[in-house]
C-alpha cells in the first residue's frame, strides 16, 4: 500500500513540476522579447523564435513575414526612431503537450526621437510556441493595442 501511494504521489507531482518549469521558461522568453525591443536588439527574437518559410508576426493591423523582416524591419529601426519602454504584465500560459500558448497585456510608452511625441498605449499579445528539442521557440505573435485617453 506504502508503494502504491508513493507512486501516485510521484504521478501527480512530476506533472507539476515540469508545468512550473514550462511556465517559467515561457515567462522568461515573454521577458527576453521585452528587453529586446526596448533595446532595438534582435538577438532574443533569433535566440526564442523559430525562423521558418511561412512565419508571421502580426502588430495592431500591420505584419512582418519572417523573422529577419521583423529584426530588420521592425525591431532594430525602432530604436533609431524611439524610446521604448514596455510592461508586458499578467501572462495566462496554457501548455498542451509541445505547444503551448501566453496571452498577456502590454503597455507601450515611447517618444519619438524626432518630433518629441509621445506614446502610450495599452493592450493585449498572444505568443504561440512549440517545444523543440526541450526548448520552447515562438511560432506567431498577435499584438494589438489602443491609445490611452486622458482622463
Amino acid at each position: 500500500m506504502r508503494k502504491l501511494i508513493t507512486t501516485a504521489l510521484l504521478l501527480i507531482t512530476i506533472p507539476t513540476e515540469l508545468m512550473a518549469d514550462d511556465r517559467d521558461a515561457i515567462v522568461g522568453i515573454i521577458d527576453d522579447i521585452r528587453v529586446g525591443w526596448e533595446q532595438a536588439d534582435g538577438k532574443p527574437f533569433r535566440k526564442h523564435f523559430l525562423d521558418f518559410d511561412g512565419a508571421r508576426y502580426i502588430e495592431s493591423g500591420g505584419q512582418n513575414v519572417g523573422l529577419t523582416d521583423l529584426i530588420e524591419h521592425h525591431v532594430e529601426p525602432e530604436g533609431d526612431a524611439l524610446k521604448l519602454e514596455l510592461e508586458f504584465d499578467n501572462p495566462q500560459i496554457h501548455v498542451e503537450g509541445d505547444f503551448a500558448w501566453a496571452i498577456f497585456d502590454t503597455e507601450v510608452r515611447g517618444t519619438v526621437y524626432k518630433t518629441g511625441r509621445k506614446i502610450h498605449n495599452r493592450g493585449f499579445e498572444t505568443i504561440v510556441l512549440r517545444k523543440i528539442d526541450g526548448q520552447w521557440k515562438v511560432l506567431h505573435t498577435h499584438s494589438s493595442g489602443r491609445p490611452v485617453k486622458d482622463k
